[in-house]
């Protein structure tokens, strides 16, 4: 599509500010509806280069991270784990597309305290999972996880066969009363797919355009239809509404060093929870004094990131695995026998190479590291945070973001620690290491633009427009009123399929 513009002024029908997994599903669901479309998105292509696949580029240099400073409750400075770019955080994500459970979708006790229901059932949801799975390729196997939610379709694609190494944990793992399952992957190993199976996939950017980002299934798709174009490199600063207050007029943006508006009929705003959040408060106005659509209070509430760890597990023989992240285990998702309350997900990590360690533990001789990494089996541990209203996205007085966060459920994220090591040690896996992530491990952000049917405890609408103004929309993680302990991806786009599908664009 070719732009319209007057002078400074950029026009189309529906104006989609980001373009990962909510924004570019959204064009792509909207791509043949005969309004024009424009996605505007802050960075540009990630380049495909060596350094792609370079341990010490992606993880000790941050090549692909942001440089731009967040700042923690103490005033503290941080560089987020974010990338800006055409396709978001997909480009460098880990592929793993699971379902939320359907229990995650209704009220669920936890150690500290309450999940929240949602405005809307797993099964309104389902048909539009199914839908994203199609469209970002997800490899998987019905019927063995045993939290596994009701599903009307098998999975598009089989799932990712183990490794020798990762068969016989799953094995062992089967002997010792579990029930392991295939983790769901976005990745292209369709018959003469381009996934080579490297082991450069999970926190890489994948330079065979293999990994089911945002930008291979569904931003670039959608700019083959001549209804939707992209402006690269264009940053959005703030949201103007009419005198009521209850319209968006315009999007004021910096491109190419210049201050441009972009008008449209219709506002999306796709720019993760952190910055989506960051910009309704941003746009504070006469009408909207403490942030746009912020009448409720709850704009940067409730923020979510998930309870993280990293379990590095250790056995004298080598573990010559190359692409590692095929197994998950739920047995303890909803809690064990001794407590049924809820302790998370463990799924395999890629698998750890020297270069990557050496980011974390710098101090250790890279030789140690060598022989560590190239005899261990890395999981990702995950467990649900709780949608605390004192953990938030904020702006200092010079408009930097602030985000507090102090997690919680920690007590069941220790439980779940335990539990998968002393089935690794189980297996055979007698050096055990559990490293928490810190701050600015935002992978998972969510949370602080929930959605709900009640304006006074809620941002959004069940279909993810704002309850104050008319014509915008927020289509990110950060509708989640909860975070279950799931990998959020493929929720994001069934929302966006469903939201195109039942939501009014005018």
């Amino acid at each position: 599509m070719t732009l319209q513009t007057d002078g400074p002024t950029i026009t189309a029908d529906i104006v989609i500010i980001g373009s990962g997994m909510g924004g570019g599903t959204l064009a792509y669901a909207l791509r043949n509806r005969g309004a024009k479309i424009l996605i505007v998105e802050r960075g540009g292509y990630l380049p495909r280069e060596p350094e792609n696949w370079s341990p010490t580029a992606v993880f000790a240099d941050k090549r692909y991270r942001t440089t731009e400073q967040f700042l923690d409750e103490h005033g503290k400075s941080f560089r987020a784990a974010i990338f800006y770019g055409v396709g978001g955080n997909t480009k460098v994500y880990g592929a793993a597309l699971p379902r939320f459970r359907k229990e995650d979708f209704g009220v669920l006790e936890t150690e500290d305290g309450v999940s929240p229901a949602w405005p809307i059932s797993y099964d309104e949801l389902e048909p539009y999972y199914a839908q994203a799975e199609q469209l970002f390729r997800v490899h998987g196997t019905m019927g063995i996880d045993p939290s596994e939610p009701p599903r009307s379709t098998p999975y598009p694609f089989a799932a990712v066969p183990h490794e020798p190494v990762i068969a016989e944990l799953a094995d062992s793992f089967t002997q010792q009363g579990l029930k392991p399952y295939p983790l769901q992957l976005g990745i292209d190993l369709r018959e003469g797919g381009a996934c080579i199976r490297c082991k450069t996939c999970d926190g890489f950017p994948c330079q065979v355009l293999a990994k089911s980002d945002a930008e291979t299934c569904v931003t670039t798709p959608a700019l083959e239809s001549p209804n939707v174009s992209i402006l690269t490199h264009a940053r959005a600063v703030r949201l103007d509404t009419d005198p009521t207050g209850r319209r968006i007029t315009g999007i004021e943006i910096d491109h190419d060093g210049e201050r441009k508006t972009v008008v449209g009929k219709t506002y999306v705003l796709a720019t993760s929870a952190i910055n989506s959040a960051a910009m309704l408060l941003r746009s504070a106005s006469d009408k909207h004094p403490n942030g746009l659509a912020n009448s409720s209070g709850l704009v940067g509430r409730g923020y979510m990131m998930h309870v993280n760890s990293a379990l590095m597990a250790v056995r004298p023989k080598a573990n010559p695995t190359v692409f590692q992240k095929t197994l998950a285990v739920n047995d303890w998702y909803f809690g064990d026998a001794k407590s049924r309350l809820p302790m998370g997900n463990a799924q395999l990590l890629g698998k750890l190479q020297p270069g990557m360690l050496a980011a974390s533990v710098p101090l250790v001789p890279e030789r140690i590291l060598a022989e560590m990494a190239g005899r261990s089996v890395d999981w990702y541990l995950m467990t649900e945070d709780l949608p605390d209203p004192d953990n938030r996205i904020s702006l200092d007085s010079a408009g930097r973001i602030v985000m507090r966060y102090r997690p919680n459920n920690v007590g069941a994220h220790k439980r779940l620690a335990r539990a998968m090591g002393s089935a690794m040690r189980r297996a055979g896996y007698p050096v055990i290491q559990v490293r928490r992530f810190g701050i600015d491990a935002v992978a998972h952000q969510c949370g602080t633009v929930r959605f709900g049917d009640d304006p006074a405890t809620s941002v959004l609408d069940p279909l993810c427009r704002t309850h104050d103004v008319d014509n915008l929309l927020v289509m990110d993680a950060s509708f989640l009123p909860s975070s279950g302990a799931q990998n959020p991806a493929l929720t994001v786009a069934a929302q966006a399929l469903r939201v195109a599908e039942k939501a009014e664009f005018n």
